[in-house]
């Protein structure tokens, strides 16, 4: 894969329009990062590559401090000091980010966040309507609509950045840490909107420290330690890494961390 320099920050790039074939799912996202870190000459990640398909959900997974964040930080033109290909697939080449940590407006209420994602994004104003009225009924969120969020809990927060997520139906997620700050059943209602958006041909890169979870809706893992790749693949693959043939998620990152 060819390498690109990235002084600024590389930009995503629209990947190719070559045809689908029948027996092969998409590729959404495809990244290869020779090299990122926050300042000149200090690389915290190095080599790092994968692809995401169409309706795949692939765990980026990792102890603290591992690379995970930069890893995203970077696919997402964040980083300044990178060196990276990053390439979007799908009918519109279109990704939504999800982030760990909420980010909003203070003076917006929950609605005009939505509001103006659906605006940012082009949509008409009766599909962004409908969208989103069904996600405040999915999320038990309808009774906030008009407030603002720097008053809601944590949890409610996430649910906010799941919404705005879900709102524009992109072609790829790319979502840090979701399960941070949610209850039991926003878990659940989260977990069932993005099979529904895999259904729909949506790829979704997923970074979280939850392994039980993610053992069981990961198609695939890559899995960081130290700045670098050290397992990928799905459980079967990961194992047979680890040399544990009947192992946990959670047992496999503990042999190979």
């Amino acid at each position: 894969m060819e390498e690109t320099e990235a002084p600024q920050g590389q930009e995503l790039e629209a990947a190719g329009d070559s045809e689908q074939e029948n027996a092969e799912r998409e590729t959404v996202l495809d990244v290869y990062i020779e090299e990122a870190g926050y300042e000149a000459g200090d690389r915290r990640i190095t080599n790092i590559s994968f692809q995401v398909q169409q309706g795949q959900l692939l765990g980026l997974i990792g102890p603290n401090g591992a690379g995970k964040s930069t890893t995203i930080k970077t696919l997402l033109g964040l980083l300044k000091h990178a060196k990276a290909q990053v390439k979007l697939g799908g009918a519109n080449k279109s990704y939504a980010y999800v982030p760990e940590q909420p980010v909003f407006y203070e003076d917006l209420t929950l609605w005009e966040h939505l509001d103006l994602a659906a605006a940012a994004y082009g949509l008409s104003y009766e599909t962004f309507e409908a969208t989103a009225e069904k996600l405040l009924s999915q999320f038990g969120m309808e009774q906030v609509r008009n407030d603002l969020p720097a008053g809601f809990s944590k949890g409610m927060k996430q649910k906010m950045m799941l919404m705005l997520g879900f709102l524009v139906q992109p072609d790829i997620y790319i979502v840090d840490e979701p399960f941070i700050g949610l209850d039991p059943r926003a878990t659940k209602d989260f977990l069932r909107l993005l099979e529904a958006e895999r259904r729909r041909g949506a790829g979704v890169l997923m970074s979280t420290h939850v392994l039980d979870t993610a053992e069981k809706i990961c198609d695939s893992f890559v899995l960081i330690s130290g700045g670098r790749m050290t397992a990928t693949g799905t459980l079967e693959d990961i194992r047979a890494q680890a040399g544990l043939p009947e192992a946990s998620l959670f047992d496999c990152f503990d042999e190979l961390t």
